[in-house]
Parts: C-alpha cells; structure tokens; sequence
C-alpha cells in the first residue's frame, strides 16, 4: 500500500504543476476576457488553489505514507481524500459534457487516462481505509 501513496503522492506534485501551462494552454488571454473582471480572477485564484491543494495531497503522500496507513488519524485524512477524489471521478463523468470529447483522438485519450487515474487514486485510499 506504501508504494501506491507514494506513486500517488508523485503523480499529484505531477498534476500540481502542471497547472502552470492552463493559461497558456487553454488561452485564457483571449477566453477570460469574456467574463466579468471578478468571473476572470475567480477562475485564476481557484486553479492556483486548486494546483496548492494538489501539490499538498502529494506532499503528504510522500512524506507521511506511513501515517496514513499505520495512524487512525491517517485512515480518517484517507477517508477524506477517498471522498474527494471519488467526487473528482464521477465530475469526469457527470460535470463535464462528452461533447468536449467525444470524436476526439487526443481529448478521448486524456478523457479515459484521468477517468483511471481518479479510479487508482481514490481506490488506493478507499482500499487503505477499510484496511
């Protein structure tokens, strides 16, 4: 179970990171500029939030792996991050229409990877809480 936190603590500093490409990416330049100053800045400050959440869960995973699996207090902060990251999974499913990638090579492929990436995270710390 060590193993899996730590690759999972490792994929999300990954994940965390990767955060900084979005605005050039996504082309916020030009896309943001299409809301409201306050709709523009929200969507900036919640990915940078969202990126530091991200980067902290890896932290802790690699870092504590041992805590989460051997502390009561680790098996509840894993029924946390069960929780979320299950909630992640069906917001793949439910939260994001399948127009944005169905018929699309590169968007299906990216679709299916994190739709198995959200089911081993949350697997992982679904399978060490019951532990």
């Amino acid at each position: 179970m060590e193993i899996h936190i730590n690759i999972i603590g490792a994929i999300l500093i990954i994940l965390a990171f990767a955060h900084i490409i979005f605005p050039v990416y996504f082309n916020w330049k030009n896309e943001l500029q299409k809301l409201s100053l306050v709709n523009g800045q929200m969507m900036k400050v919640h990915t940078i939030f969202i990126a530091l959440t991200v980067l902290l869960m890896g932290l802790l995973c690699l870092t504590s792996s041992n805590d989460l699996i051997e502390t009561n207090l680790g098996k509840t902060v894993s029924l946390g991050l069960a929780f979320f990251w299950t909630i992640r999974l069906l917001i793949q499913f439910f939260g994001y229409s399948s127009l944005l990638w169905k018929g699309k090579k590169f968007e299906t492929m990216v679709h299916i990877t994190f739709s198995i990436l959200w089911i081993y995270i949350s697997g992982v710390f679904w399978l060490n809480y019951f532990q």
